[in-house]
């Protein structure tokens, strides 16, 4: 096995601009250059911070009209995979010289539901990968769709394996296993979860998995929720209405405590990880290695991407686009982003409305 490089991470508890993506994003931008500057070459924000997690899903009913407002700001709000939106990012992680995990609301392109994702940025500039929450939680299910195995994997880096679930994901066994039999070193474990427990909940898998666990949540109140939001002020207060108070904390393959737990307040948690002992420490016990019974137990995990409609040989239908009268295929299918983004090529990227222009990509803010 390779020898693999220490790196510092960071652990980013902020607030988003709510339902803007826009300055969410040059926010961001701000916060990967910060802590790169701070020498962290791996980077971590909670779920769905572009643009905002969806609080008003355990406020609001189905049918209130602020759920179909807000609902429908975070649509127009949303990422597409890949977009403008995505190479900024990118373009951030270059500069900065990190990796970046980033938490979105992302839709497809030419979709409605959204899905709760977290992308994966290189060095390098590229969009490794991302990774869609399998099952969301409670209301969230009235704002997200599932994800399925296609996303469930690790990333190689200099410092070890990269990857992690979201939230609660994170309590499902099987989804942590599927993860640990990958060789997983360091795990981002984004959330909207504050509850005491969770920092348990962190500590217990950097134990169980022997790896380094990043927990990060964001900063919010209902002080953060604009004013021209239609029935705004019936489910949120001010200052003193907490959604998130954060409570990031970093921890160690044996469960200690590196950095945090960060309550109440925005700010970067730092660590060094050093995946070496990560690994060192599973002589004690290795979850899918000499302490697994394969020949008692065994795990599949079907990585096919789903979807809803498909042509005869599997590829996701594609709409039509009129040009000065004559019609031609739109290069939607996923194999066809993916080639985009490996490309790192602009040209012909889906905008998303209101999404950074190319003189804000060139150059972050601040």
């Amino acid at each position: 096995m390779a020898q693999v490089e220490k790196v510092t991470a960071a652990a980013v508890q902020a607030t988003p601009v709510f339902l803007e993506r826009e300055a969410t994003v040059r926010k961001s931008i701000e916060l990967v250059r910060e802590a790169g500057s701070n020498g962290a070459g791996l980077v971590v924000f909670p779920e769905t911070f572009i643009p905002t997690y969806p609080d008003w899903v355990w406020r609001a009913g189905v049918w209130d009209e602020f759920s179909e407002e807000a609902f429908r700001r975070l649509l127009e709000n949303s990422v597409v995979v890949p977009s403008e939106t995505t190479d900024a990012l990118a373009l951030a992680a270059k500069r900065a010289r990190a990796f970046v995990s980033m938490g979105v609301n992302e839709r497809d392109e030419a979709g409605s539901t959204l899905y709760n994702t977290q992308l994966y940025f290189g060095p390098d500039g590229s969009l490794m990968g991302k990774h869609r929450k399998l099952m969301p939680t409670g209301g969230e299910r009235l704002v997200w769709g599932m994800g399925d195995g296609s996303t469930l994997h690790v990333f190689d880096t200099p410092f070890g394996r990269l990857g992690g679930l979201t939230c609660w994901e994170n309590y499902m066994p099987l989804a942590r296993y599927a993860m640990y039999s990958q060789g997983i070193d360091v795990w981002c474990a984004p959330t909207w979860d504050t509850s005491e427990v969770w920092v348990s909940t962190l500590r217990h898998i950097a134990k169980e998995g022997r790896v380094y666990v990043i927990g990060v949540a964001p900063l919010l109140r209902g002080s953060d929720v604009p004013a021209d939001v239609p029935g705004r002020d019936r489910f949120y207060g001010g200052e003193d209405d907490w959604m998130s108070k954060g409570l990031s904390t970093i921890v160690g393959p044996t469960g200690e405590i590196l950095a945090g737990p960060l309550a109440e307040q925005e700010g970067i948690l730092y660590a060094e990880l050093d995946a070496g002992r990560a690994r060192a420490v599973r002589h004690q016990f290795d979850p899918v290695g000499h302490y697994s019974r394969p020949d008692v137990f065994r795990l599949t995990v079907d990585t096919t991407a789903n979807t809803s409609a498909a042509s005869p040989n599997g590829q996701p239908l594609e709409a039509v686009h009129v040009e000065g009268g004559r019609g031609r295929r739109a290069a939607r299918g996923t194999g066809d982003r993916r080639a985009r983004a490996a490309k790192g090529a602009t040209k012909g990227r889906r905008a998303e409305p209101g999404a950074p222009s190319s003189s804000r990509r060139s150059r972050p803010t601040g």
